[in-house]
């Protein structure tokens, strides 16, 4: 189960689809590569029941999903991604880099599919109160992101959502963002690769350095 005593920090990746999540995040990796104290991790998945949920969840052929059901199952795998993952790597004083936790679900189940406070409700008791240190969220038009998502690779299940849905969704961050402005920092993805990948690198380091010290 969740722990308030842990030792690593913990850190979460956030964007609309087609924001460059994916870019930074193999960046970030490279970056971080001969440090053994730093390791990534996606959601859903994360875990080997994780992944099989995550199977379920973006096969375009479950299109008949409900939302009700696509929001307990996001909910399902974090948990067990938070107990079998993220809570022993904690522990173990290591740097916790996930792409995706509860904010996404919150905006894209609780805003996207209109599910509200059902959607918090739930991923209080999946997350056990573990939240992260520094959320980074990746902040672009989702009209651009939508078309970058759709132009480079096989939409799944929820990309191939009406624009409406998206929009939903990028509200959602916003309000958000607007109510944790002390964990949420927001990066201007329309920016150049290599200076979204600087500022992202250095609010990580700025955060380990200096909570390290405190």
């Amino acid at each position: 189960m969740a722990t308030d005593k842990k030792n690593g920090f913990f850190i979460s990746l956030e964007g609309s689809d087609g924001s460059g999540k994916t870019t930074q995040l193999q960046l970030l990796k490279k970056h971080f590569e001969n440090r053994m104290d730093v390791v990534f991790t996606r959601e859903p998945g994360g875990t080997r029941i994780g992944e099989i949920i995550r199977d379920l969840i973006l096969d375009p052929q479950n299109i008949d999903m409900t939302p009700r059901a696509e929001a307990f199952l996001y909910a399902a795998s974090r948990a067990q991604h938070v107990d079998e993952f993220i809570v022993p790597n904690l522990e173990a004083g290591r740097t916790v880099i996930t792409d995706r936790y509860v904010d996404s679900s919150i905006a894209y189940q609780g805003y996207g599919h209109q599910l509200g406070v059902l959607v918090e409700k739930i991923n209080e008791k999946a997350v056990a109160g573990l939240m992260p240190d520094l959320t980074i969220f990746l902040n672009l038009d989702p009209r651009v992101g939508r078309q970058r998502a759709l132009d480079n690779r096989t939409p799944d299940r929820l990309e191939l959502f009406k624009d409406s849905f998206h929009k939903r969704v990028y509200d959602g961050y916003l309000s958000i963002i607007e109510n944790n402005k002390n964990r949420i920092l927001v990066i201007d993805a329309s920016d150049t690769i290599d200076n979204v990948h600087k500022a992202i690198v250095d609010a990580i380091e700025d955060l380990i350095s200096t909570r390290g010290r405190s």
